[in-house]
């Protein structure tokens, strides 16, 4: 294995990471601002009411996302594991 396979398999980690982190992050965030947007609106400065949608959003957004998520692991194994074995 030389320096560019190591380059590779690094780069799509970050990639896969990247990509299974983004939905949850971006559910997060929209509900995040719009809470805030709301509550700008409205002159009401609760801090529970920014945190418990949020926190019930992106629980939400987990247990939808999750099987793509484990799915794209999955592949992503594979794949490593594949090319451990052309190693040997």
């Amino acid at each position: 294995m030389n320096e560019t396979e190591v380059i590779e398999i690094a780069r799509q980690a970050l990639l896969i990471s990247i990509q299974i982190g983004a939905p949850i992050l971006l559910i997060g965030l929209v509900v995040g601002v719009s809470i805030a947007l709301v509550q700008a609106l409205t002159q009401i400065q609760e801090i529970t009411l920014v945190f418990v949608p949020k926190i019930l959003a992106i629980l939400l957004a987990m247990f939808v996302f999750l099987p793509s998520m484990m799915q794209t692991l999955v592949i992503f194994m594979q794949e490593l594991a594949d090319r451990m074995i052309g190693l040997g």
